[in-house]
């Protein structure tokens, strides 16, 4: 608690100074902010202290005694209580344990779609003391048997939808004593077990807290994968504080109890597990689960279920703002939308057209020690500092040489800040309040994102491999990527994984893979220069069927550039520098260049009719 005293009174100190030097318009934003952020301080130090340890799991259970009656979760028509999700989460818990013999410390692989199942298995999970691994249900193959590997799992359960994806691998997870179920009644393929029946038959009464005794705030949660430049997904530790932390996103921008929030984003991704499922637990809200995002429906959605808050991406707001215009597009309860990579022009469209919404826009990755949250009501940044702030998550904004892709350092070995209002590098420091966890099974890819010797000698930051700006008011600014990873879709996409799926094509021998901007959208859509083996054309049908087969739709690259060769760096790497800014204009390139056609299941060559139809929105990206 001292630790907190001390902040009060330099929060005292640092205010005087603070209203003189930025007196202006967000100082009432400002104060609210520092003062939630404090009062959610200290519930975590208590949280942390407490013994036993207090989990979100606890704190779910105690509102499912306080409100055993108020709806948890609405979806597809159905609603489940906060007593209905504890009793159903005992039972998958009693069942798992029969059946699968799991115990404290256990992890599972969960491949679930969005629905309730997802949820009260996680909590009846949480219930054993098992950590749960969130696998992304779009992947396939090789990256899901790399994702399900990587953190230990020994279990994995997933539905009825994904049993062909699951049944790919299968003789591997044999191989390897896996064992799998799925959420159904029966299931004809060997090595497959059904477990609806067993849960449906198991005791809903309360499991014993003995079963996870030994859980701290120090202890791992569940793992959430991030792409990385390796190829293949990461896998995030999030311990159980990193949980509270997170969750603690709804309260900070003045979420109440009595909100009703919408997830229509995957429960596998950080937003829609920790902020939006975690974060309602937190709260002891009602929710409404989306299987997918759904924009002609989304606020018919809204208006049926009272909406207050809902979550988006970049690309959810400028779905909604290119729906047909209806008379009732401002009669909704919406009041609050959280989320990140809203353009600045979307942003303003969206307003106008559907009302006063307070848009906070967040910044943060799932395995950062850094983020921002913009609790103003600026259009534009994603984020906004202030002394609590920039004092529990010390950070700076280094200079970065984007064609040698590394920090720039001076004489004596360190980083060069970024003066105010240049971008550069945002790092964050880590220390006992900002920690770095890193990722599972993969010290080499967890000592790539640190960052050492930053402003002085033997100093440790987490690299966030993203460039920021920071204006004269203190508002953060979202710049740009670095690196091997680019955003499409609200997925971040790995240009090596893409480029080992290329290369399996019969006619390619080498892929550079990277993101290219299109007007009017947000992120970067894929595109990738190849080179041709000796003697072959391009098999544009062959090409088309290992993307579709191996990739999600948003790690498909949408355009070929056919090169002769390969420009390298002088270590080998592949430049991208040059390509990104050429992009895939026909009239600009004299290569070969294809288009992803997905009417005619095929790349067929980019002519300037389709890139002007393209251009002009004729074709949908």
């Amino acid at each position: 608690m001292y630790m907190w005293l001390t902040a009060l009174a330099g929060l005292a100190i640092l205010s005087l100074s603070y209203l003189k030097t930025y007196l202006g318009p967000y100082v009432t934003a400002d104060c609210a902010s520092m003062w939630r952020s404090i009062k959610l301080g200290i519930r975590l130090t208590k949280y942390k202290k407490s013994k036993p340890f207090y989990s979100l799991l606890d704190h779910f259970l105690n509102g499912a005694k306080r409100h055993p009656t108020k709806v948890f979760v609405h979806f597809e028509g159905r609603q489940y209580t906060y007593e209905d999700i504890d009793k159903q989460s005992s039972k998958v818990a009693r069942a798992l344990q029969a059946e699968a013999t799991l115990k404290e410390g256990d992890t599972v692989a969960m491949f679930l779609p969005n629905e309730p199942a997802f949820m009260w298995t996680f909590l009846g999970l949480a219930k054993l003391g098992c950590p749960a691994a969130l696998l992304n249900f779009n992947i396939r193959s090789k990256s899901l048997l790399h994702c399900f590997s990587c953190c230990g799992a020994k279990v994995l359960i997933t539905s009825p939808e994904l049993i062909s994806a699951v049944e790919e691998v299968l003789p591997t997870l044999k191989e390897q004593g896996i064992s799998v179920f799925i959420l159904a009644d029966s299931c004809n393929i060997p090595g497959i077990n059904p477990l609806a029946e067993k849960i449906e038959n198991a005791s809903d009464e309360p499991l014993s807290k003995d079963l996870r005794a030994n859980v701290t705030i120090k202890t791992t949660a569940l793992y959430i994968y991030t792409s990385g430049t390796t190829g293949l997904p990461k896998a995030a530790v999030v311990t159980h504080e990193r949980v509270w932390a997170a969750c603690f996103i709804q309260a900070a921008l003045g979420v109440t109890a009595d909100d009703i929030f919408y997830i229509n984003l995957p429960l596998y991704h950080s937003a829609g597990f920790l902020i939006g499922m975690s974060g309602g637990i937190e709260r002891g809200m009602t929710m409404v689960l989306k299987r997918k995002f759904s924009a002609s429906q989304f606020w018919d959605d809204c208006r049926k279920y009272n909406v207050t808050v809902m979550q988006y991406i970049g690309e959810t707001l400028r779905y909604l703002c290119n729906t047909p215009k209806k008379d009732n597009d401002k009669q909704h309860r919406v009041r609050i939308a959280i989320g990140n990579g809203a353009r600045m022009d979307i942003w303003t469209e969206f307003l106008n057209r559907f009302g006063d919404v307070q848009i906070r826009e967040l910044y943060g990755a799932t395995e950062g020690n850094i983020g921002f949250i913009n609790y103003t009501n600026k259009i534009g940044p994603v984020g906004r500092i202030n002394p609590l702030h920039k004092f529990f998550f010390p950070h700076k904004l280094i200079k970065f040489d984007v064609e040698k892709e590394e920090p720039v350092r001076n004489s004596e070995g360190l980083c060069i800040e970024a003066s105010r209002g240049e971008t550069g590098l945002l790092v964050g420091e880590v220390t006992l309040r900002s920690p770095f966890v890193g990722y599972a099974a993969n010290k080499t890819q967890t000592e790539k994102k640190r960052i050492r010797d930053v402003m002085k000698k033997g100093d440790l930051y987490f690299n966030t491999g993203d460039l920021m700006l920071i204006d004269s008011e203190n508002f953060v600014y979202f710049m740009d990527r670095v690196g091997d990873t680019f955003r499409w879709k609200g997925e971040n996409v790995a240009t090596s994984e893409v480029g080992d799926i290329l290369i399996t094509a019969n006619s390619i021998l080498e892929a550079n893979v990277y993101g290219v901007k299109v007007e009017g959208h947000e992120g970067r859509i894929g595109m990738a220069s190849v080179t041709l083996k000796e003697g072959e054309d391009f098999d544009c049908s062959d090409a088309y069927k290992k993307v579709v087969t191996y990739l999600p739709a948003y790690a498909r690259p949408r355009f070929i550039r056919i090169q002769t060769s390969l420009e390298m760096t002088g270590t080998f790497k592949m430049k991208k520098v040059k390509l990104v800014k050429e992009g895939f204009n026909p009239a600009d390139i004299s290569d070969p260049l294809y288009f992803l056609d997905t009417d005619k299941k095929s790349y067929v060559p980019l002519t300037e009719e389709i890139y002007n139809a393209i251009m002009s929105r004729e074709i949908k990206l």
